[in-house]
């Protein structure tokens, strides 16, 4: 797949800004990053929910233990917990709630600093309300997997970044990634 497109470029409520790339939400898609992600970037990422007055940033304990579908649900369990993330078709609630529930956007972002430099990275689900269902807060090469300052950056951690560009958008690494000089909070 090749993507014929910029990112959206957006001035987020924060004073900060953002580039956005849609990601494909059909179900085979979805189920695909989902295992991606926690198949085999659970130790370097967090994830959780994001929104105005909170936020949730969640490391998993270990790699899932089972990624199953049911009814439209994706399900990653690790075992002592677990999660669930509608990205299918959902019968059980009726045609109504099963389109709110389902994932309606998905997109790849990439937070930019000041300086004109990216500073995070990342991925998001959002419902048919287009309410937020899922961050995944990518590695960056500013902090460890223990949300720690690195000295240095640490450019291999933009692997999953760069795999998901290539795999879903068809786009090859980006050296304006590896521009930036630290991780800040905005």
């Amino acid at each position: 797949m090749t993507v014929a497109f910029d990112p959206e470029l957006v001035d987020t409520e924060d004073g900060g800004r953002e580039q956005r790339w849609p990601l494909p939400t059909d179900e085979d898609s979805l189920l695909r990053l989902i295992r991606l992600l926690f198949d085999e970037y659970w130790n370097d990422m967090w994830f959780g929910l994001l929104i105005e007055g909170s936020a949730l940033e969640v490391a998993a304990p270990n790699a899932p233990e089972k990624i199953s579908m049911y009814d439209g649900y994706a399900t990653v369990d690790f075992g002592r917990w677990h999660f669930h993330l509608c990205i299918g078709e959902h019968t059980a609630s009726g045609p109504e709630l099963g389109r709110i529930r389902r994932c309606g956007r998905a997109e790849l972002y990439r937070r930019i600093g000041k300086d004109d430099a990216p500073t995070s990275w990342g991925v998001r689900l959002f419902n048919g309300r287009d309410e937020q269902m899922l961050t995944v807060m990518l590695p960056t090469p500013f902090l460890t997997n223990m949300q720690q300052l690195t000295d240095e950056p640490v450019w291999a951690h933009l692997e999953a970044w760069d795999r998901i560009r290539s795999e879903f958008l068809g786009l090859e690494p980006d050296p304006r990634d590896r521009t930036g000089k630290g991780f800040r909070h905005s």
